[in-house]
């Protein structure tokens, strides 16, 4: 979902979100499930980052994640009262002998996982640019699932990340209440993805 609110006053880029990670449950009674609708939005929000970051050459990526959202939202609209949580969609998908949703989320989770890595190891590394944090996070999580005809084109998305200093300053005019804001949604996105790879390495969610 594109995000084209204009920043609040006194706000930052992540308060014009539909939807952030930090607003996804996880019902840690019940096997730390996560609901698939909330998920989905706030996956779907994420990627408005990638127009942000402000090159064409990022729009593969973002079509991929998009691209693998709809796979698991086709699965949901199709069979929603087995589709509440993520784990419930891939367990009941699994019965039918189909896999279509199930290595979408695979991919999206992927997909997650690099942005989570990538914003991450720059916040880690004050002096970092993003081009080496998006690299890195490339080569541990994308890169060793992609042909050789897939790298080139999401490596040259890499190359494309804009300074720094002025994708944070995209982020809040206040750049210490930015990275607060960054930290709290960022957290929250990797604890949902550490959820759902943990759920992923089980027999229940293998076909």
């Amino acid at each position: 979902m594109e995000s084209t609110t204009t920043i609040p006053p006194g706000g930052t880029w992540f308060d014009t979100l539909r939807k952030s990670f930090v607003d996804v449950p996880i019902d840690h009674v019940h096997d730390n499930a996560i609901a698939t609708t909330a998920f989905l939005e706030a996956a779907e929000s994420l990627t408005s980052l990638f127009t942000l970051l402000g090159s064409v050459a990022f729009t593969p990526v973002k079509s991929d994640i998009l691209g693998n959202i709809k796979k698991v939202r086709d699965r949901q609209l199709a069979a929603p009262a087995e589709s509440e949580t993520i784990q419930s969609l891939v367990i009941n998908e699994l019965k039918t002998k189909k896999h279509t949703a199930s290595e979408g989320l695979l991919w999206l989770t992927r997909g997650l996982d690099f942005t989570a890595q990538a914003l991450r190891h720059n916040l880690s590394n004050p002096s970092a640019e993003l081009s080496t944090s998006f690299r890195e996070a490339y080569t541990t999580t994308l890169k060793p699932h992609h042909s050789f005809m897939v790298k080139p084109i999401f490596s040259a998305a890499m190359s494309a990340t804009p300074y720094k200093k002025d994708f944070y300053a995209k982020i809040a005019e206040d750049q210490p209440h930015g990275q607060k804001a960054m930290e709290q949604w960022l957290s929250s996105l990797e604890e949902r993805v550490a959820v759902i790879k943990r759920f992923q390495e089980t027999k229940a969610a293998k076909w």
